[in-house]
């Protein structure tokens, strides 16, 4: 027994036979058809039965998928800061975190464009229930992180995440993605939570663990979209929180999340990879006293570089005029995008709920606000 049995994804030696489990799912078919429409299902299932790698997995149907994607539902993806980064080098890649699924393969499309390693990405348990969606997972290099757990579950399972992380970044020479906060951002406000840094560091096997997350290559990376093809699906979480409830999901919340996140409309995207965090940790050595203290600086170093390098669009500058009743960036957008723009909020907003309509705006206001932060003028 492998010690990361339960959270791994799976060995290129047990990538046929994961597919043969799954290849006649409907679900499967519904993928495959998606990818590669018009094409008779024999010719996908032969190619898919000679598949016996992850690599060959992703590269002969992911990333047929995601160009699906991107042509029925986006207007473009752009990038910025790939350059930077050396081939056959494994990073730790901490990024925003907005889409379920499209965050992490948009970024592994990009490192395959660009020829860098790719990367394994954590994803919730919760959202892999369903036995197909887990296979499908482990067949795209995804390792689970657990949901769920009493506070002692917790601390052994994130050890154990912790050191599997660490195995492939030092080990398997394998980058890694992991979201800088739990959960999708919901109100457009980035922020690295220091626990999942602390989380990382229980991997560490030096004595000063600022030492290890200087070994591991820290790639802040900031991901925006033009619309957030879930922005609506985000609001009853918001209200329940504005009314101090705790929210319970639906049942099946977690996959039409999935799905609205794939087939929905994204129009522009943009993807930057800031630079490996390396001077930036020499400084909080140098100067940060205590760990607790360094790992606070270290988020907020990776929050200065997600802010300051998330790409705004027209929707953003739009929220913010609406909900600060100004016309201060009114220069960058149209009367007619403005128009589109209001519309959408007609039409997902139940405007019942005055809440649901500022939690709205915010989520496309709050990136403006956050950059100001750092420029005078955007």
């Amino acid at each position: 027994m492998n010690k990361f049995d339960a959270i791994r994804f799976f060995d290129d030696s047990e990538i046929n036979q994961g597919i043969l489990k799954v290849i006649d799912h409907p679900m499967m078919k519904g993928l495959m058809n998606f990818c590669f429409p018009g094409v008779d299902d024999e010719i996908w299932k032969e190619q898919l039965r000679n598949t016996h790698s992850i690599q060959e997995f992703q590269c002969n149907f992911i990333y047929h998928g995601v160009q699906q994607v991107l042509e029925k539902s986006s207007e473009g993806l752009t990038t910025s800061g790939f350059e930077k980064l050396e081939p056959n080098t494994a990073y730790l890649f901490i990024s925003n975190h907005r889409d379920i699924v499209l965050d992490t393969t948009l970024l592994n499309a990009c490192l395959y464009e660009h020829g860098m390693i790719m990367t394994s990405s954590a994803i919730g348990d919760n959202l892999v229930h369903k036995p197909f969606l887990k296979i499908l997972a482990k067949l795209n290099r995804n390792f689970l992180v657990q949901r769920g757990l009493s506070p002692r579950e917790m601390l052994v399972s994130s050890k154990l995440l912790a050191e599997y992380m660490a195995q492939m970044l030092l080990h398997d020479n394998r980058s890694v993605w992991i979201a800088q906060r739990e959960g999708r951002t919901k109100d457009g406000n980035d922020e690295t939570n220091p626990g999942v840094l602390k989380m990382i560091a229980m991997g560490s096997d030096e004595e000063n663990i600022m030492d290890y997350f200087k070994k591991i290559k820290i790639v802040p990376v900031s991901v925006s979209y033009e619309y957030d093809p879930t922005d609506a699906l985000k609001m009853p979480q918001l209200l329940a929180e504005a009314n101090n409830e705790i929210y319970k999901k639906e049942k099946n919340e977690d996959f039409m999340t999935l799905l609205s996140g794939i087939i929905g409309q994204k129009k522009r995207i943009h993807i930057h990879v800031g630079d490996v965090l390396d001077t930036e940790i020499d400084d909080i050595i140098k100067n940060v006293d205590t760990t607790n203290k360094q790992v606070q600086a270290l988020a907020q170093v990776i929050d200065d570089s997600v802010l300051s390098n998330y790409h705004l669009w027209t929707t953003n500058f739009i929220a913010y005029d609406i909900v600060n009743n100004s016309d201060r960036f009114a220069h960058l957008y149209t009367e007619n995008e403005k128009m589109l723009f209001e519309r959408r909020l007609e039409l997902r907003i139940d405007h019942e709920h005055p809440v649901a309509k500022q939690g709205f705006l915010d989520m496309y206001a709050n990136p403006v606000v956050n950059k100001l932060k750092y420029f005078d003028e955007l």
